[in-house]
């Protein structure tokens, strides 16, 4: 008799272990879900990283973007001429417009040195012909809408505004020989004093 009270005793245990696992898988599967794949972020539209920056002695990523008025330029056209890609954020920004102007200011300089300075950024042609003609800027400015140039160059990437992280334009600049061939190269830039630098490394060349 004893006996039958323990089989019944322990039978519920029996059957009902079963359920419990399952129970509990189901649990663990609503606490621990299937990672799901990013989303691609709104300012990067390919939802990719910005890739390495090239170092100098590497060559310069092929290119071509327009400019206002519709002419493209790139590496094709650039052949054989040094020149200074710098990126940038935005038109009409307090920093930008200094680093724009500081190029400007020093125009004859570069042009004495055969060099041609190149701005890049997201705004479109009419922007830049905007910027371009309420500066009295006197080179060259294309627009890279979709951030493909500037991922090449990793000058697109994650980066800290007003505190907090976004994806977003990472001011760069490019030096580039005749040859293609990055001589230098400034990631991160401080505006103030930047053009002085990037001067100093042209006459170098």
């Amino acid at each position: 008799m004893a006996a039958k009270k323990q089989a019944k005793k322990t039978a519920p245990a029996r059957t009902a272990a079963p359920g419990r696992a399952r129970g509990a898988a189901a649990t663990g599967a609503a606490r621990s879900p299937a990672p799901r794949a990013a989303r691609p972020s709104a300012r990067s539209p390919a939802g990719a990283a910005a890739a390495p920056a090239p170092a100098a002695g590497e060559r310069a990523p092929r290119f071509e973007l327009v400019e206002p008025g519709g002419a493209r330029v790139g590496s094709a056209t650039l052949a054989g001429q040094p020149y200074v890609l710098y990126f940038y954020p935005r038109d009409h920004t307090s920093g930008c417009t200094r680093e724009a102007q500081g190029f400007r200011d020093a125009a004859r300089e570069f042009a004495a040195l055969g060099l041609r300075v190149i701005g890049v950024s997201p705004d479109s042609p009419a922007s830049h012909a905007r910027f371009r003609d309420q500066h009295d800027l006197g080179f060259t400015l294309l627009s890279d809408p979709d951030r493909a140039v500037a991922r090449a160059f990793g000058a697109f990437g994650p980066k800290r505004s007003r505190g907090r992280e976004t994806m977003g334009i990472i001011r760069s600049t490019f030096l580039v020989d005749g040859a293609g061939k990055i001589r230098r190269a400034w990631r991160g830039v401080r505006v103030d004093g930047h053009v002085a630098e990037v001067l100093a490394a042209a006459r170098e060349l």
